[in-house]
């Protein structure tokens, strides 16, 4: 087989080669591109359902996506479209699944994370309550799997294995109904059982607060850091002078830590609790609330204990004793991600905690970002691109938050024409 390097001497010896190649495939392409930008209805559709499903459409929802799309009914195509399972069983799924796990791994196993977002999709809910809902979403009690259990995954892992129609099997309830957990300790995805086995699985609880960022607001701490935010919250497990070096603390962590600590303190009560020794990946484990009148005995409050470990690292740094938070980055550089005023932005636990994220404008610019991505397969590259992200931020605020409307947008922007 002949390889690249052979290729490479063979031009460099033989040039006209080079040249050859060159005259032959230049045309080829070009008209490629040409018929790509021409393309018809009928390409456009097959390309939308394409992008959309993951798979090829039949001829009879073609043709009427064809029709639609010929008579300028193009919103319609792609929810026509989105009527296939697959957009619900791979589509979604696939793009979803890597907000489950730290790995942000696309073949995790389905679960009560992943489906609930597939479910409110798939409802048109308000798609900022992914972030402070009391909602989940499980299999229909019809279907031959096993109920759902607060520790562990079967229930799920059956609707995947037996390779069940999303669209048609989830079921809307709370989490209150299948947990336990009382409606104000509720927060969307913050507070299924996959995202506690992921993020509150020992640590600090801050795991939570910084994937939650990455995943929901499209970036990482790096991209909030601050340094000339007020360090009163920062916890007594960070060092300020780590290394020996105070400047560390100061030019460094400081940046991060005074705005994600009053934030990250809405978790205080939350924890995942599993055998350690039997159980070391946790598969078996489930999320722990701490009601109120529930003493923490290494806190003697409703803290979980990992909220003050470390605490010799700097004695006078700050204890969490509740579940307030405050949002120091309603001002300074991160006042940019544009905070909504109508909100206090403070508060007391998860819920409320999720609501100051979800209704910020970062969270809606993200969300249309990703599903450009996902559907375009490529990032935004150039002013059109990103006036389109603009037009589509708009739209889904403006149809209630529904994700599929975003789906819809990107999918006819990058059909071709």
């Amino acid at each position: 087989m002949e390889t690249v390097l052979s290729q490479k001497r063979k031009y460099r010896f033989f040039p006209q080669l080079q040249r050859t190649r060159f005259f032959v495939l230049a045309p080829l392409m070009f008209i490629v591109s040409h018929l790509s930008a021409m393309a018809g209805p009928t390409e456009q559709a097959q390309r939308m359902h394409d992008r959309l499903t993951g798979v090829p459409a039949t001829s009879t929802t073609l043709e009427q996506m064809s029709n639609l799309i010929e008579q300028g009914e193009t919103q319609e195509a792609a929810y026509l479209a989105m009527d296939n399972p697959a957009f619900y069983n791979v589509t979604l799924k696939n793009w979803i699944t890597p907000w489950t796990n730290e790995e942000a791994d696309v073949f995790a196993p389905l679960n009560d994370y992943t489906a609930t977002v597939i479910g409110m999709a798939r409802d048109d809910i308000d798609f900022r309550l992914i972030l402070s809902g009391n909602i989940l979403y499980v299999g229909d009690n019809t279907l031959d799997i096993p109920d759902y259990e607060v520790d562990n995954n079967a229930h799920y892992q059956a609707l995947e294995d037996q390779e069940i129609d999303l669209s048609e099997a989830l079921v809307a309830t709370t989490q209150t109904a299948m947990t336990g957990l009382p409606d104000n300790a509720t927060a969307g995805v913050l507070t299924t059982r996959a995202a506690a086995k992921s993020f509150f699985k020992d640590g600090t609880n801050r795991a939570m607060f910084r994937f939650t960022l990455i995943n929901h607001l499209c970036t990482d701490l790096e991209g909030v850091k601050d340094t000339s935010r007020v360090p009163d919250r920062i916890r007594q497990d960070v060092s300020r002078s780590p290394g020996g070096d105070s400047r560390i603390f100061l030019n460094s962590c400081i940046g991060c830590h005074s705005g994600m600590d009053p934030l990250a303190q809405a978790f205080a009560y939350y924890e995942y609790d599993y055998d350690s020794d039997a159980d070391p990946d946790g598969e078996n484990g489930q999320l722990h609330y701490n009601l109120e009148g529930q003493i923490d005995p290494q806190t003697g409050s409703r803290v979980t204990a990992k909220h003050q470990i470390n605490g010799n690292n700097f004695p006078y740094g700050f204890m969490i004793e509740d579940d307030k938070w405050d949002n120091y980055w309603r001002a300074g550089l991160n006042k940019n991600l544009g905070w909504d005023e109508s909100l206090p932005g403070g508060g007391n636990g998860a819920k409320s905690m999720g609501q100051e994220l979800a209704h910020s404008a970062q969270f809606s610019q993200c969300q249309v970002t990703k599903v450009f991505e996902n559907v375009c397969l490529r990032s935004p590259q150039d002013s059109a691109d990103w006036s389109q992200v603009d037009s589509m931020v708009v739209n889904f605020q403006g149809s209630g938050y529904q994700i599929k409307q975003v789906f819809a947008d990107a999918a006819n922007y990058c059909k071709g024409s």
